[in-house]
């Protein structure tokens, strides 16, 4: 049997070696596309882990912003395994970049950063030597941004200890520093768990070497010994040493209002995420399937059912159906060893470029990788499915020409009759819904699918940007009703003129709320909370519940009730500096970006419950952390103008300013593309199966058109025939794909906002629906030009003859 298959096998290579070649092309492409997707997902997946796996990543960062805080002690508590000190009150400038760059962060302090806590992952060069002030290291964005790499000086400039010591007493820093010039040497590029480019417009980031600090402290701590100096922390057990830690830093310390912010926290965000974008490669990777089973299917089906057809002569000779079978699977099965190899190459070059989104920023390996478990799966199983395709379509191939079966007849078509349908039209919705037996079968029920599917992914995809775009365009989804602000105190301190700006707002025909917000951190079972106060006039935005309205209620953060494993309607001991005092939970309430708070952690209280918990002549802890001044405009007022006008009326140019985008919408504007991609992977996939339907139907079913052609049938009613199949497919495919699609789009967005979080709003894709329509119906049809043209142009009586 084998020497019969390999004899046929040579002859079908030298006959057909295009089609084979075709075809291997095909199965390359369709396999690689599945191959690439899949490992990178899982690649992108596990990227945070394998980033936490090596760096020795920081537990939390602790900012007490206290002067001479006693950071031994803190050391010293058995379930700190490592802390790494950082000046806060230092500043510097680098010569070479523009004036605007906040990617330098504050210079640390000590040898332990980099080496026992945020250990870097290099990926160039080298890490830094913590004796030597005259060395710097970067991440990739920084490169991409300024073009300096591995082996560039860049020229730092600091201030004289006179100066530091005159801005601690509360001068401005000159803008031109006038103390020491260091030529640092870029010695890596790297990241870390904490040290990693930021979706959006992030230049980028620079962390200096401990060795700046230790040579020259003066110049970045003064010499009065008001230095703030802030730390992050690694804990022995992680996540769950935290409120151990919290408790043993409140006992030596004697405050309870020391904020402490979870660096964990952010790792899971950053986990779910890159898990939403595996999740959307992995939808890929299950569309291009469905595409190699469609598409690259029917090629294998087809080429072997024509093999049967040339066999069968041999049948005479005495070949046996089994031998028959194994000939006909024989050349796609080798081409698609041939492909699985082309693909498993192509998947392994193609991940240079993966992952993608926010997992490229976390990915401690950047570059080509090989994921044998997908690579041996998909080089293995392409071939076996294939071969058992290609065995299939020879079998029923052989079954059909020795059974033949009546052909299924369509509800709609006979429908079409009974209503007195032109003939075109019930020939083309037969062609459409019939899908025929033996030599006149057509892929019908994939030109369905294809249709439907092709219709929902690409109203999927819409729907889902269109949420995306919602959230881009209004901030408030995520809290932010304000549209600037005023930074007017911290740690207790006033540095602007909070009475000349109190009557200024008050009078601006532009300002339509204010809400003068003091903020300090209260703590719920050794989880602390950002509390803002909330003015009567002001309207927080809400996920749940009402906002407060007496001195013993709070609406908290979404991740803070998370963290405090608590809903509205609970009643918590929230502690302040002038004790614990019970509070309701109302809500759940989103809160504005501060700088030690995202939106989703925090919470608002009352100005009388924020009197109530915080002692204003507390000996340790100031009257407040920060305090900032809410400016919500009215609609259509144009935030730089009253920005503008405000500065001019108080009289300093460092005190209103326009706030960020909520951190979210870059991270959001990133995913929107996965969506896409699918719809359009999707759109391809429904314009292959829906031309290789049209193109097969007039091929296959030309004997019915030659008989209609010659008892009267015109040209342009050919035509008809066609463009009525294409129009039926199309239409079928809007009726059903765009409902689907909507609502699989407000599904997946429903699931991002819940976990993002942001306000839902449902997102509404009119302009996708009103396009859909007319667009997939000018595809189909443009698609049917070409065998319609064929149909018309049939040669009737060479058919017949031929028939």
């Amino acid at each position: 049997m084998i020497a019969v298959v390999v004899a046929w096998l040579r002859l079908d290579v030298r006959r057909r070696w295009r089609s084979l070649l075709v075809l291997s092309l095909l199965v390359a492409l369709a396999a690689g596309t599945v191959m690439t997707a899949v490992a990178g997902a899982r690649r992108g997946g596990s990227a945070v882990d394998r980033l936490l796996d090596q760096t020795l990543p920081a537990t939390a960062m602790v900012l007490p912003n206290q002067v001479g805080f006693d950071w031994a002690a803190v050391r010293a508590l058995p379930e700190v395994e490592a802390l790494a000190t950082f000046v806060l009150t230092g500043d510097y400038v680098i010569e070479e970049l523009p004036d605007d760059f906040v990617g330098a962060s504050f210079p640390f302090a000590d040898d332990e950063a980099m080496r026992t806590v945020e250990r870097p992952v290099v990926l160039e060069g080298r890490t830094l030597d913590p004796a030597r002030a005259d060395e710097v290291l970067i991440s990739p964005a920084f490169r991409e941004t300024f073009g300096f790499g591995v082996g560039d000086s860049l020229t730092i400039r600091l201030y004289s200890a006179e100066t530091v010591d005159a801005a601690a007493r509360g001068s401005e820093l000159p803008a031109e520093p006038d103390g020491p010039a260091v030529e640092a040497r870029i010695v890596g590029i790297v990241r870390t768990a904490m040290f990693h480019d930021e979706a959006g417009d992030f230049a980028g980031g620079l962390v200096t070497s401990p060795g700046l600090f230790t040579q020259y402290e003066p110049n970045l701590a003064g010499t009065s010994e008001s230095a703030v100096f802030n730390a992050v922390v690694r804990l022995r057990g992680g996540e769950s040493d935290l409120a151990t830690f919290k408790a043993d830093l409140e006992r030596i310390s004697g405050r309870t209002d020391i904020d402490i912010m979870n660096v964990a926290e952010g790792a899971r965000h950053d986990r779910e995420v890159t898990a939403f974008e595996a999740n959307a490669l992995l939808m890929f990777a299950v569309a291009a399937g469905v595409a190699a089973t469609f598409l690259v299917g029917q090629s294998v089906v087809r080429y072997a059912a024509a093999t049967v057809a040339d066999l069968q002569v041999l049948r005479a000779v005495g070949m046996a159906p089994g031998q028959l079978g194994s000939a006909a699977a024989a050349g796609p099965t080798v081409a698609a060893l041939a492909g699985a190899a082309l693909g498993v190459a192509g998947a392994v070059l193609a991940s240079r470029w993966f992952p993608i989104g926010t997992a490229s920023r976390l990915e401690p390996a950047p570059g080509f990788d090989a994921d044998w478990t997908v690579l041996v799966l998909g080089g293995v199983g392409t071939p076996v499915l294939v071969a058992m395709a290609a065995a299939g379509a020879a079998w029923v191939a052989l079954r059909s020409t020795a059974h033949p079966v009546r052909p299924n007849r369509s509800a709609i078509a006979a429908a079409a009759v009974r209503a007195g349908a032109p003939v075109p039209a019930i020939v083309g919705a037969r062609f459409a819904l019939e899908p025929g037996r033996g030599r006149q079968a057509i892929p019908v029920r994939p030109a369905l699918f294809g249709s439907i599917l092709g219709v929902l992914g690409v109203m999927a995809a819409f729907t889902f940007s269109a949420g995306v775009n919602d959230a881009s365009a209004h901030p408030e989804r995520f809290g932010q009703v304000h549209q600037l602000y005023a930074f007017v105190g911290m740690d207790g301190e006033y540095f602007g003129p909070v009475d000349e700006l109190r009557p200024v707002l008050a009078n601006d025909p532009d300002v339509a709320a204010v809400n003068d917000a003091r903020i300090a951190v209260g703590e719920v079972s050794h989880v602390p909370v950002s509390l803002f106060t909330l003015d009567a006039s002001w309207e927080p935005v809400l996920t749940e519940g009402r906002a407060p309205d007496g001195p013993a209620e709070v609406a908290l953060g979404p991740a803070s009730a998370e963290a405090m494993g608590v809903t509205v309607g609970d009643v918590i001991p929230m502690t302040g500096t002038a004790g614990v005092r019970e509070l309701t939970v109302t809500g759940l309430a989103f809160v504005p970006e501060a700088p030690h708070n995202d939106y989703v952690t925090g919470g608002w209280v009352t100005a009388a419950g924020y009197d109530e918990l915080f002692d204003p002549d507390s000996e340790v802890s100031p009257a407040f952390k920060f305090r900032i001044v809410y400016i919500a405009l009215d609609p259509g007022a144009a935030p730089d103008v009253v920005a503008g006008r405000l500065t001019e009326a108080v009289g300093t140019s460092e005190l209103i300013y326009h706030p960020e985008e909520p951190s979210p919408i870059a991270e959001l504007r990133q995913v929107r593309t996965l969506p896409v991609f699918l719809g359009a992977f999707l759109s391809v996939l429904a314009l292959g199966a829906v031309g290789h339907a049209l193109a097969t139907a007039v091929r296959k079913r030309r004997h019915d058109v030659a008989v209609l052609r010659a008892v009267g049938l015109t040209r342009t009613q050919s035509r008809a025939v066609v463009l009525t199949q294409a129009t039926v497919l199309a239409l079928i495919g809007l009726v059903v794909g765009i409902p689907l699609g909507m609502a699989l789009g407000r599904t997946v967005w429903r699931y991002v906002a819940d976990t993002t979080p942001l306000f839902y709003v449902p997102p509404a894709a009119l302009l996708a629906v009103m396009l859909a329509i007319p667009v997939a119906l000018l595809a189909a049809n443009g698609l049917a030009a070409w065998p319609g043209h064929r149909a018309a142009t049939l040669r009737v009586g060479q058919v017949l003859r031929a028939e």
